[in-house]
């Protein structure tokens, strides 16, 4: 039961990171939560003894997506910005 017990505890990282991350309704948070859940993610694979599994999961669930989520963001509100201005023109 003892070496269970860190696996256990990611599992439980992994449901909540998810769960913060559905709930929650701003976008640059959900991208930190998302950010949070693969750092999860990529524990509990480590920890199942697939390390190949977790640094991808690092490289793609940890950096990439959030960036992509971020960026996104800023690209959809600069673009709302600039339409707001030409109204007011």
């Amino acid at each position: 039961m003892a070496d269970e017990l860190p696996l256990l505890l990611g599992l439980v990282l992994v449901a909540v990171a998810g769960t913060a991350t559905v709930l929650v309704r701003d976008p640059v948070r959900q991208s930190f939560l998302l950010s949070l859940l693969g750092l999860a993610l990529a524990t509990v694979f480590l920890l199942l003894q697939a390390p190949d599994v977790a640094l991808s999961q690092l490289a793609v669930g940890s950096a990439l997506t959030p960036l992509m989520v971020l960026l996104s963001v800023r690209k959809v509100r600069r673009k709302a910005r600039s339409e707001r201005r030409e109204e007011h023109e």
